[in-house]
């Protein structure tokens, strides 16, 4: 009855809210509640809280911004002990209060008894359990390795649980048309199948020693594990960009976004702007639509998006403007985000003066790239010890690339267990580096002319890894010509095979980019097939609804002739309409009304990237630290010791590579910098755990 009164998303294409139980807690001496066992960030923005403390240094307002643990901007204190609220779940009654100053240190009044720390041993220890991590376990697991499997979340699938949209891909090897919320559940289920392979959720991995100890805080008991073999599956971080209002609460990193939207269904936002067209950026605003809130536009700094054009298409499709050879230069608003300014760039990537524009948006996405999550894996390798990478740990990669990167390495460590004599199967290989490949150029597709008979229409121009329309097809009418998962399906026509319209092409299709054309009825209006998840209700027969085209352009408004659900594809709606067949073969796609109009306001200041903070924990600026580097500091450990940069909770994991970029613009390259040196611990944790207490201790 509570979440009637907040920001929860009740209505969705594709999720479906699971029953709760909700709590009783307080915020600042608020009463409210929140979902049991709801991470405390979603909670709090769910109940319309976006603002959780203001830093210490200058009163700035702080919120979430990647809800993965990797930064601290969303700490605040739980019963008086300072927590990441986007990694610790909501009790009942817990006191929540926002952090305004340093949390007073405890008395030192008193003797700490130190009691041993256990030691486990294992085989292999897997640090991640996304798909990387899953696969690699599972490949361990048949070969009888004892497998110690860990993550910091409170349940299995890493970013898979943010993914509601179906993957590219192959059907046989990678759950190609299969949605990644769906994958993560068969792996998980897969996963219980074997006794050997033991599941630490919950267990934040906190660091790895010299003397090749592990250290993983499993619950709320710290534990030294000691492998055989160690295997760091731990995934990616959002890269962060440097412009003037980039730590107001309401910029998130997209990760954060999709967690918030997609695994907790908390309405984080109304107005969004995507800052990034790569496929996260793309895929995140196409999240955004289905779960009601507006896409206001989105920016990428290169001539065309990097993402997959399907993706891109359906955006265009839905009129959300994407403006190429562009970039955010500020984000306005006193304490959370209020707009945004957005300007044109030259072949310098500088903005071009004059060219601003500025929008109303409640918030910003930051999707300009990922980088690998991997000091573990470093500091394992400085140590000596048997280590391996997976996932994007190693390569940042589309999931589909991520399972089998996982497998590879599953199999490698099994010969080094001497558990298996096998090598590493070479289409194993092959499909790793084919699934993680750039898409190839964009091409014009003739369509076929025939207006006879029922044949799928294929609207993909651009190659992609993917091949599920091939699989589906009962009568094997779609091929991909050059064979594999790389190059675009085309439909044979056999003399004595016929197409029987199961549509399961249509509903397939990760790009929805497949339709139906059925001339048997009538050859001048042809029913036409179109998948879509875009409406949160059924469509019925009889609805009237605009089509459009591959481009987004309007093919006018037409009734709805039949409506399919396919039980294998429950969340894919087939609309059939008819239409001339002028336009038959051009119709792809439907239009949502806009909820609003999209107004610029006269509102943007000029750039001043010297004001930009690139240390989000200390409040460090861009011009704080170039004029140290103008000093001639190289070293960016001096850098620390004179500014603070890199001290603060996160250990530099979001400011290093902007510090690097700094480098790069006042002309010192790479090899030059004395990078950071990186310290054993990399997540924040208690003392009291290095002493062997526990909880109730």
């Amino acid at each position: 009855m509570f979440s009637n009164k907040q920001k929860r998303i009740k209505n969705h294409p594709v999720l479906q809210e699971e029953e709760s139980v909700f709590v009783k807690f307080t915020f600042d001496d608020k009463e409210l509640f929140g979902k049991k066992g709801e991470m405390i960030s979603s909670a709090l923005i769910a109940n319309g809280i976006q603002i959780f403390g203001k830093h210490p240094e200058d009163k700035a307002p702080l919120g979430i911004f990647c809800a993965n643990g990797q930064c601290a901007q969303c700490t605040v204190l739980v019963d008086g002990i300072a927590l990441k609220s986007c990694m610790t779940p909501l009790k009942e009654s817990q006191k929540i209060e926002s952090v305004e100053d340093y949390p007073p240190l405890p008395e030192d009044d008193e003797e700490v008894e130190f009691k041993p720390i256990p030691t486990i041993d294992t085989d292999v220890l897997i640090i991640g359990a996304g798909p990387a991590g899953l696969q690699a376990a599972l490949t361990l697991a048949k070969l009888g390795a004892k497998i110690i499997l860990i993550d910091d979340k409170d349940r299995l699938g890493g970013k898979l649980l943010l993914q509601t949209h179906k993957f590219f891909g192959s059907v046989k090897d990678s759950f190609a048309g299969t949605r990644g919320i769906d994958i993560a559940k068969i792996l998980e289920e897969q996963i219980k199948e074997f006794e050997n392979i033991d599941v630490w959720l919950d267990s934040p991995c906190i660091a790895v020693f010299s003397d090749k100890l592990v250290g993983v805080l499993k619950g709320d008991k710290y534990v030294h594990i000691n492998p055989k073999k160690l295997l760091v599956a731990t995934g990616a971080r959002e890269k962060m960009l440097a412009f003037p209002g980039n730590t107001l609460p309401g910029v998130y990193g997209a990760g954060a976004f999709q967690t918030l939207v997609n695994r907790d269904l908390v309405k984080s936002s109304e107005k969004i702007f995507i800052i990034g067209g790569g496929n996260v950026g793309i895929i995140a605003g196409y999240h955004a639509i289905q779960a009601g809130i507006e896409v206001v536009g989105l920016v990428e700094a290169l001539p065309k998006c990097g993402g997959y054009k399907v993706h891109e298409d359906k955006l265009r499709r839905l009129d959300v403007p994407i403006y190429t050879q562009h970039t955010v230069t500020a984000t306005h608003g006193k304490n959370h985000v209020e707009a945004v300014t957005i300007s044109q760039i030259d072949e310098r990537f500088q903005p071009i003066k004059g060219t601003e524009r500025t929008f109303e948006v409640d918030t910003i996405l930051i999707a300009i790239g990922l980088d690998p999550v991997n000091e573990f894996y470093m500091k394992a390798k400085e140590f000596g010890m048997d280590v391996w990478a997976a996932g994007d740990a190693l390569e940042i990669a589309e999931a589909s690339s991520a399972m089998f990167s996982g497998k590879i390495a599953g199999m490698k460590i099994g010969q080094s267990l001497s558990l298996t004599k096998k090598d590493v199967p070479i289409e194993w290989e092959d499909k790793a580096e084919i699934l993680k490949s750039h898409p190839g150029p964009v091409v014009k597709i003739e369509k076929p002319i025939r207006e006879e008979g029922i044949y799928p229409v294929f609207h993909c121009n651009q190659e992609i890894p993917c091949n599920p329309c091939t699989s589906v097809c009962p009568k094997e009418l779609i091929i991909i010509p050059e064979g594999g998962i790389l190059g675009l399906p085309e439909f044979k026509k056999e003399q004595d095979v016929e197409c029987i319209g199961c549509a399961q092409c249509v509903a397939v299709c990760p790009g929805l980019a497949v339709t139906l054309l059925d001339y048997r009825d009538d050859s001048n209006f042809p029913k036409v097939t179109i998948p879509t998840e875009i409406f949160v209700e059924k469509v019925e027969e009889g609805d009237k609804l605009m089509v459009v085209n591959e481009d987004g352009e309007e093919l006018g408004i037409h009734e709805v002739d039949m409506v399919r659900i396919l039980k294998k594809y429950s969340k894919t709606q087939l609309i059939t309409v008819k239409l001339p067949k002028e336009v038959a073969l051009e119709a792809v796609s439907f239009k949502i009304p806009k909820a609003y109009e999209l107004k610029e306001i006269e509102l943007y200041q000029d750039i001043i990237p010297d004001e930009a903070i690139i240390c989000r924990c200390e409040r460090i600026t861009a011009g704080e630290i170039r004029a140290l580097i103008r000093m001639g500091i190289t070293d960016a450990n001096e850098l620390k010791a004179k500014s603070k940069v890199g001290m603060g909770a996160c250990g530099a994991k979001t400011c290093s590579k902007l510090i690097e970029k700094l480098f790069r613009e006042e002309g010192i390259s790479y090899d030059e910098i004395t990078p950071f040196v990186q310290r054993p611990l990399f997540i924040e944790v208690p003392l009291k755990y290095f002493t062997g207490s526990q909880e109730e201790d």
